[in-house]
């Protein structure tokens, strides 16, 4: 027998679906909603989240299920689950009927019909078929992966069974009946402490600049501002003497840990700056993965060095792994694929500094040369792509 090849293995399925099945991927998407010009389901990641695609709020059917979840703000919370009723039906935002309750309830406007394209739930249907037989619940878990793919069924049981499901269901951070670990490295002692103070008071003699953040935007890759999602400022190392000593540390006691775990090759690194996280700012950096832009797509591994420690707050996690939180000792590193959901927590003392890289290898060179004419660097604020109230 020879080798097996595995077509569309991509971490999240983004083509047109018959019908997901428990395990599947769950598609991402970015769509319109009532507080969101831009929602991206992707930002919801660790938590239980269901999918309604009700057609349109006025079917009878489609108001029971909205009411069941209106009434169950115990389990809609955005910490146990999410609910995100999808609507093909131009009357509900127009009528003003569906306002998002928040925390726990946002309601997408797929008047494309995008999204229930994407999980297999279009309404428009042929002559032989029932509309309501597109209608359905569809529950994801906290790793973006389909639990369930429920239709409308005509005694309403689709809505005990939605709703029984997800009062049974562990909390989301031991979902699979253990706790779980993200897939990175720690790794202490990779900067010595000399060169940790020589990189600080680099940035506190030359002092810092806002950073933004990338985005796609109508094909391009856009940095922008938005101080709700990323509040830090930068300062680029330019000294080639200095980046020599970084780039040796890295040669010898990062890049060979990645090779021994993730059996990558990383030989380029993109950019040398020294971060800031102040309290007295608000310093933090909401969920997202760095690599989902034609101009990061090269991205291959993300490295967070502590370049001190007398702060609070400022700690990396993975929400599609559960709530833990980590922060690596003076000269050390969290390490991990450029494709991890990740967020860094408000500081609420001092100030984090960190030196925040990415690694990469020659074929992602190659990318990265042929999309760089699609960057466009930090404007003016816009709309940002989470979901958030």
């Amino acid at each position: 027998m020879g080798p097996v090849t595995l077509a569309n293995s991509s971490s999240a399925r983004t083509d047109t679906v018959k019908e997901l099945t428990a395990g599947d991927p769950a598609p991402l998407f970015v769509q319109r909603s009532k507080s969101n010009p831009s929602l991206a389901i992707d930002g919801a990641a660790g938590r239980y989240i269901v999918l309604c695609f009700f057609g349109g709020a006025r079917d009878p059917h489609a108001k029971a299920a909205i009411k069941a979840a209106m009434e169950r703000q115990d389990i809609f919370d955005d910490q146990h689950a999410s609910f995100f009723g999808v609507s093909q039906d131009t009357d509900d935002e127009a009528s003003g009927r569906r306002i998002d309750r928040l925390p726990g309830m946002r309601y997408v406007w797929d008047f494309n019909g995008q999204v229930a394209a994407l999980y297999g739930a279009p309404l428009k249907v042929n002559a032989n078929e029932s509309a309501s037989a597109s209608r359905r619940w569809v529950l994801i878990d906290p790793m973006m992966r389909v639990i369930a793919n429920i239709p409308f069924r005509e005694d309403g049981g689709d809505i005990a069974e939605v709703i029984g499901m997800l009062e049974a269901f562990a909390p989301p951070e031991c979902y699979t009946g253990e706790e779980l670990q993200a897939p990175i490295i720690v790794l202490p002692r990779v900067f010595e402490p000399a060169l940790c103070r020589e990189l600080v008071k680099r940035y506190d003699v030359n002092g810092g600049q806002e950073s933004g953040f990338m985005r796609e935007v109508d094909g391009r890759t856009v940095g922008v501002f938005d101080h709700g999602f990323k509040q830090r400022k930068d300062y680029v190392v330019d000294d080639k003497a200095l980046i020599g000593r970084v780039h040796m540390c890295f040669k010898r006691r990062v890049a060979p840990q990645i090779a021994k775990a993730y059996q990558f090759t990383a030989t380029r690194m993109e950019r040398h700056v020294v971060s800031c996280y102040a309290a007295e700012e608000g310093g933090h950096f909401a969920a997202h993965r760095d690599n989902t832009t034609a101009g990061t797509a090269h991205r291959r591994f993300a490295v967070s060095i502590n370049l001190n420690d007398d702060f609070d707050g400022g700690e990396v996690s993975f929400p599609e792994f559960g709530p833990r939180s980590f922060k690596a000792p003076v000269g050390g590193a969290v390490v991990f694929s450029c494709s991890l959901l990740h967020s860094v927590s408000r500081v609420t003392r001092g100030r984090r500094y960190a030196f925040l890289p990415f690694l990469y290898d020659e074929a992602a060179a190659q990318i990265r040369l042929r999309n760089a004419g699609l960057v466009e660097r930090p404007t003016t604020p816009r709309p940002v792509a989470a979901v958030s109230g």
